[in-house]
């Protein structure tokens, strides 16, 4: 069986380039995975065939001929065991790799979402004046981690991989309002990693369902 994953047929231009399946499409270019996606709208979200799947109605959702997963992370963690282009060989390569997989969805994932959550979905709001100078001091806490690790080194080890991918993809979120552009080091990161070819055409791959269908 082909990999299938799942992907939103359209969604508003705010999170056009970030919807999560991203990071699948990315990891399958990066490993020279084929693959299909399935194109999914709200009433898709809200079936209970795709609940059976995807319980909480996300994206992505992903099958292969062994598994059925769900939760972007895990799948990337689920293919970097397929394939060395995601992790390296070795045990302690691949720890490497979960780690850093786990450190930006843990340890740097939760502080950009709440900036981004402020910024994005309660602006101009009274209360978000106390709070945003708090969720951005701790953000910028653990940047200035980030950055003092990779100092002058191009990856967070000593080459790509699926650690990389989700840091990447979590740390771009930050550009439009410059957050990022604070972090020189950490931007040219991302925009090194922006420049690999699979993650063109895995931006690409979200991007062309969202030009067909936009509503009328």
């Amino acid at each position: 069986m082909t990999i299938q994953l799942t992907a939103f047929r359209w969604v508003p231009a705010f999170a056009q380039g970030y919807v999560r399946d991203l990071r699948i499409r990315w990891a399958l270019e990066e490993a020279g995975l084929p693959y299909s996606v399935v194109l999914i709208d709200p009433q898709t979200q809200a079936s209970e065939s795709y609940r059976q799947w995807q319980p909480f109605g996300q994206v992505p959702a992903y099958k292969d001929d062994a598994v059925e997963m769900f939760e972007s992370g895990a799948i990337v963690l689920h293919l970097a065991g397929k394939s060395e282009a995601l992790a390296p060989a070795d045990e302690a390569g691949r720890a490497r790799a979960s780690t850093w997989v786990l450190a930006a969805l843990n340890s740097i994932e939760p502080h950009v979402q709440n900036l981004v959550h402020l910024d994005v979905f309660h602006a101009g709001e009274a209360w978000t004046r106390e709070r945003r100078p708090q969720a951005e001091a701790a953000l910028k806490g653990r940047l200035a981690s980030l950055a003092a690790w990779l100092g002058d080194k191009p990856y967070l080890e000593d080459r790509f991989t699926a650690g990389d991918l989700i840091m990447t993809t979590v740390l771009r979120e930050l550009v439009d309002n410059g957050v990022l552009a604070q972090f020189p080091t950490l931007d040219a990161y991302r925009r090194r990693c922006e420049a690999r070819p699979a993650f063109a055409r895995a931006l690409e791959g979200q991007m062309q369902p969202f030009r067909e269908n936009v509503p009328a």
